[in-house]
């Protein structure tokens, strides 16, 4: 019997395929086809679309998809007026039927991605093109979840990707995937990448499921490829991965069994994954002998710090607000300095709180406008001025996007009502 086609369905094999299939085309056709490529993924989720509401959606519908993107690069190939220019501008020349399968199969794909953002994060861009352009296209971010990962308006985001575009097109850049020497010079960007990629996956700002553990997980691979490939050494690659195994170690306790988000206080430790936290622990002292400190390593060690606290009550606030001092040195970014007042809120340093508090203002946080007005809330609650507070936190819910964080918040209204 067929299955009931669902456009949670389709939105959902194209945030997992779309970069997948991105990928792998652009290692037959090439960068400077990115608009092309960008069309015939495009093309293959509007073909599904069409036939699944038919004979319903297939057994396999990633197969499926994978299956109509290689037929429809293998028909492109065979188009006598186009076949002259592609193979001419193929990156390897003599690229046939083999060449495709090979590429296709699911271990390539996966290895490919990780390549493709090396090339994606081409020097010749901007560095902040290279990012928005690599989350695009690789990872298959939209506009919006581009702009809310970087804290900047959707704007920008497009200003970037059509500036990116057209330096590619104008200057004829291939593109080609980098090796040797070529792939130190983009390993900042590169890393960047990967850090947007698993916070968005961390906390979805788009998605009714506030935890998006395929993306993490992906992410999570991907960086330990780089860790343990040549061009990672004496990177902060390992600082990175151990900070997203300590985050991905409080899964099972972020969510509880009606998939409501429990704060970090009233989490079960007992449900943490306390095998990789060791895991964890390993890379933190595989990257502790790397120079300089960077802001990976001051995340990892703020992530260490919750998971080797017994319990919520333990924590040692002063050692945080240490390290968040530190890493708004390095990284003087506004959602660091909202991290900062949030743990001398902890540490009931009022003073210093409010001084921080006049120094940040809603326009700081361009799509996460109710992250700042939560904490302001809390602010005010732990001073006494429930008025506040309950202003702060209506404002809080009025910007919040995902369903899973605003019933939190709606929750923590009730309760204070």
């Amino acid at each position: 019997m067929p299955k009931t086609l669902s456009n949670q369905l389709v939105d959902h094999l194209f945030r997992h395929e779309s970069g997948r299939m991105v990928a792998v085309l652009l290692r037959i056709f090439g960068m400077h086809h990115l608009e092309m490529v960008e069309d015939v993924v495009q093309e293959s989720f509007i073909k599904a679309l069409q036939s699944w509401k038919i004979s319903g959606v297939p057994d396999n519908p990633s197969g499926w998809l994978m299956q109509v993107a290689k037929n429809r690069a293998l028909d492109i190939l065979k188009q006598k007026k186009n076949r002259a220019t592609i193979l001419e501008n193929l990156p390897s020349p003599g690229l046939g039927a083999t060449t495709i399968e090979r590429l296709f199969h699911e271990q390539e794909i996966s290895d490919s991605q990780l390549q493709l953002i090396f090339a994606c994060c081409h020097p010749a861009l901007k560095e902040e093109d290279q990012i928005a352009l690599t989350l695009k296209t690789v990872s298959g971010f939209s506009v919006s979840e581009i702009a809310n990962s970087l804290l900047i308006k959707p704007d920008a985001i497009r200003q970037r990707l059509h500036r990116a575009k057209k330096f590619i097109a104008e200057n004829g850049m291939t593109m080609e995937i980098p090796a040797g020497k070529e792939l130190l010079p983009r390993i900042q960007p590169v890393l960047t990448v990967l850090y947007l990629l698993f916070n968005e996956g961390y906390n979805s700002t788009t998605n009714e499921e506030i935890i998006r553990r395929d993306l993490c997980a992906e992410a999570m691979r991907l960086t330990k490829l780089l860790v343990e490939h040549q061009v990672g050494k004496g990177t902060p690659a390992p600082a990175l991965l151990a900070l997203m195994c300590y985050h991905a170690a409080r899964f099972d306790a972020r969510i509880d069994e009606e998939g409501q988000i429990i704060l970090l206080q009233n989490q079960d430790r007992s449900k943490w994954n306390r095998q990789l936290m060791a895991v964890g622990h390993h890379y933190m002292k595989m990257s502790t002998d790397i120079k300089p400190v960077t802001s990976y390593h001051l995340e990892a060690a703020i992530a260490c710090e919750h998971c080797m606290s017994p319990d919520f009550q333990s924590m040692d606030w002063n050692r945080l607000i240490k390290m968040y001092t530190y890493l708004y040195e390095i990284k003087p970014t506004p959602i660091v300095k909202l991290n900062l007042l949030v743990v001398y809120i902890q540490n009931q340093d009022f003073p210093i709180a409010e001084k921080i508090l006049t120094e940040l203002k809603e326009d700081d946080f361009p799509g996460k406008e109710y992250l700042y007005h939560s904490v302001v809330s809390e602010f005010y609650f732990k001073n006494g001025n429930q008025k506040e507070s309950t202003h702060y936190l209506n404002l809080a819910i009025s910007y919040c996007q995902n369903p899973t964080e605003k019933r939190m918040l709606q929750k923590r209204l009730s309760a204070r009502c």
